[in-house]
This record gives C-alpha cells, structure tokens and sequence, in this order.
C-alpha cells in the first residue's frame, strides 16, 4: 500500500518537496476514527510514547513520595531542550531520590535546538547527562527504580528488570507484544519496539479514557497527560512544536514528538488519540501532519481550530526575512 502525500513543500509557485505518510486515530475501544495510508505498518514510536513510559513513576509511588509536581511529571515524558530550567529540574529529581547526573545512563549531548545550544557552547566546556534531552526520563526511571528498591545499574538494558516492567506496559496499552524480535536502541540506549501504528494511537486513547486498564494505572495515566498539558514547557522548550501546539490549545491537546516523523497526540475531551508517522522522517512534515490531523477534530472556524491550521501551513522565510515558499498540509489531510 502507498502512503499518501500529506504535506507539501512549495518554492515560488511550484512543489518542490513532498511528503507521504499515515496516520490513525483511534478512540479507547481500539476502534479507528479516522485514519490515512498503512497504519497497520510497524514503527518505532521512539521518544513519542515517552509518557507512556513514565507510568512507573507514578504507579509506584515514587513520584508521590518524593514530591513531584505536574512539572516533574511533565519532565519525565520529555525531549527536552536542555535550557537552564530543564537542567536544573532533572538534577533536583534525581537528588530527591539521593542520585546524582553519574546515575544516568542516557550519555551527553548539546541542545538539538540551536538556540540553546549556541548559549550552551558560550557557557560550557562540554554538556552532560543532564542536558541530554532524554535527562528526564532516565530521571523518572532512576527514581522508580530507586523506590522500588530495584537495582540502578544497567537500567537502560533490555535484560534489566525496570525495562521488563516497562514491556509489560507497553503490551497493555498497546496490545502488541514487545519482545526482542522487534526491538531496536533509541538514541539515549533504551529499546525501542516497532509495534503497529494502529496499536500506538491505540495505548494513548486508553491512556486518554481508562478503557480496559486497572484504576491505578488509568489514573496514572490522566495524571501524566493533565501534567504535560499543565506545564507543555517541560515537554519540549522555548518554541518547541510539541510545547507550542498544547499552548495554542491549553488544556485540551497532550502532543509528544518521536524521532524519525513519527507523533502521537490526545484530545482527552473527545476520548481519542493520533499516532502519525511521516514516511521519510521529516520533523517538519510530522509537525504540520499532526497539526492539521488535530484541527480536524475542533468546530470548523473555532478559535483552536484556527490556531492548529496556522501551525500545519506556515510561510518559509530566507535569511534575509523574503517569503520563498509554504509548507502545507495537502491530499486527504487537507480535504
């Protein structure tokens, strides 16, 4: 099956890149709302189901016992753009739990937004862990590990304890196994499953509305969504898609990038959820596909609606401040 083309790239007056996808969106039952191109295909969700892997946190307890706010429960689902604040409240994390930045496991890289990393390399002689965008996370894991009393060391490997636990979850959301003949490494060393993209959108509608899950763990999961959505700044950073698009909307859009064009998103008022992945990787074509898939679910003319249509379709500027062309949403998703 061909994708379709969902999002269009203009020079002039001509098409100068284009750029197919899927997506599916899908309600708590598993039943497929709307869906485009093979969503039966596999992906890595990669960094998108993050706050699917910060269940722990919350389920054990840790999070309660060592004070976490919505910011911390934001943060433990975030690609974060290692700016000062996120720096900081990864490092505080992890000392309430006793740990420190030689804890994690996640390795060290700048800021993948280049503001942030121009002022990072004016200020530091190299990053660390903590500014690893990933810092977050493993912070969420250090702590739930540290609470539970399982053993730190080697958390980010498949065999450990904490990354079975989190199979496990993932398989109860999603309702694809998780095992090693579908598993890669993400960037910051954890497994990565390629599970169907239907399965995906799938665990966030659950996540979402609670369908089929123990009340401890639907609860977590509002509670994770509510956070992120309180604190969209602790997602992503200073002009960050994922942080933009729940402000456009406050309160009633959970939106989390993955690596490789893939996005998964939650309009918890309307019990549904969109996984996405842009078929050749491209962050820019993800960001207006699920922009655009967003805004098809708001009152037509509405104030929400409007501001997602002005995130899928923007103008392209040179270096020089000239208009050269568009990126928009085209084919089905535009119909």
């Amino acid at each position: 099956m061909e994708n379709p083309v969902l999002v269009e790239v203009t020079r002039g007056n001509r098409v100068e890149s284009r750029h197919r996808g899927m997506v599916a969106v899908v309600d708590g039952d598993g039943s497929v709302v709307w869906s485009k191109g093979d969503i039966d295909s596999a992906v890595f969700p990669r960094s998108a189901c993050k706050a699917m892997q910060a269940l722990p946190l919350v389920e054990s307890g840790a999070a309660d016992a060592y004070g976490f706010g919505d910011k911390e429960l934001a943060f433990a689902g975030a690609s974060h753009s290692g700016e000062a604040a996120h720096v900081s409240l990864a490092a505080s994390m992890l000392a309430r739990a006793g740990l420190s930045e030689d804890d994690l496991e996640c390795g060290a890289h700048w800021s993948f937004y280049q503001p942030v990393a121009i002022e990072q390399a004016r200020e530091l002689a190299a990053p660390t862990a903590l500014h690893n965008n990933c810092s977050g996370k493993h912070s969420g894991f250090l702590c739930a590990c540290a609470h539970s009393g399982t053993r730190l060391k080697g958390y980010v490997g498949y065999e450990h304890p904490f990354q079975g636990e989190l199979r496990g979850i993932m398989e109860n959301l999603t309702g694809s196994v998780h095992d090693a003949d579908i598993c890669g490494t993400d960037g910051c060393s954890i497994p990565t499953y390629a599970i169907p993209l239907k399965n995906l959108a799938q665990g966030f509608a659950k996540m979402a509305t609670g369908t089929g899950l123990e009340p401890v763990r639907a609860k977590a999961a509002k509670r994770l969504l509510s956070a992120a959505m309180a604190e969209p700044f602790y997602v992503a950073g200073t002009k960050r898609f994922c942080t933009r698009l729940m402000e456009a909307v406050p309160g009633k859009v959970f939106a989390k990038v993955g690596a490789e064009g893939v996005y998964c998103a939650v309009l918890p008022e309307k019990g549904i959820a969109i996984a996405l992945k842009c078929e050749d990787g491209a962050e820019r074509a993800a960001n207006a596909m699920v922009a655009g898939t967003l805004a098809r679910f708001f009152e037509d003319g509405s104030e929400e609606q409007t501001a997602l249509l002005s995130l899928a379709n923007h103008a392209m500027h040179n270096w020089n401040g000239i208009h050269v062309g568009d990126v928009r949403i085209a084919g089905p998703l535009a119909d």
